[in-house]
This record gives structure tokens, sequence and C-alpha cells, in this order.
């Protein structure tokens, strides 16, 4: 009986000796492309003039943004398809730079920081 375990112990350590080689020489490329799970924000909501709930989900590893909504009445879970929201702030900056005129800092055409006086008055 002990002569059996002790062969079965010796088979399990050249077993996983055999698959720690195994590891170690091979190339790790298929580990190198394993993405870790991405980290998500939920966020219980309402829509107007509607019924039913909405959660939208934020991936904040890849920048999208997404929301889902159950349906009572046909028993079905409708999805949003993802939006990229670095393509979304992105065009909300351009917009809203050339709006004032001033490049969006904040600034007077002179430098300053309070409202443009003409010279010569006080």
């Amino acid at each position: 009986m002990k002569n059996r375990i002790l062969w079965a112990l010796v088979g399990l350590n050249v077993l996983l000796a055999a698959t720690l080689a195994m590891r170690w020489s091979s190339d790790n490329t298929a580990v190198a492309q394993v993405r870790r799970p991405a980290d998500y924000i939920m966020i219980p909501g309402e829509v107007n003039g509607g019924a039913s709930a909405v959660v939208y989900m934020v991936d904040t590893s890849n920048g999208l943004l997404g929301a889902m909504a159950y349906d009572d009445a046909t028993k079905v879970l409708n999805t949003m398809p993802p939006l990229d929201l670095a393509r979304v702030f992105e065009a909300g900056g351009a917009g809203g730079a050339g709006a004032g005129g001033t490049g969006g800092t904040g600034r007077t055409p002179a430098g300053g920081t309070g409202t443009a006086r003409p010279t010569g008055t006080r």
C-alpha cells in the first residue's frame, strides 16, 4: 500500500515538473495577449417618459458607455450599443473652444482675466 502511494506521488511530481518546465521554456505570447477584465461603474437611472428603469454601465478601462433596460411587457432585455467616450468628449471640447472667441481660456485678447475695456477710459 505504501509503495503504491509513493509511486503515485513520484508520478505526480514528474507531471508537475514537466508542466513547470513547459511553461518556462515556451513563448508566453498567448499569455501576454490576454487582457485583464475591465473595471465597470454601474449607475441606475430612469428614462423620461418611460416606465422602465435603466442601468448605465461605464467601462473605465476601455472608455465605453452602454446601457440596459428590461421591458416587463415583452420580457426582453434591451441594450444600447456602447459609445466611445473619448470621441464624445473630444467633440465636446472642440465645439466649446471656438464658441467664446477666446480659445476657451477665459482670458481677454489682451491677456487679462477681467472684462476688456477700451484704452484711455476708467
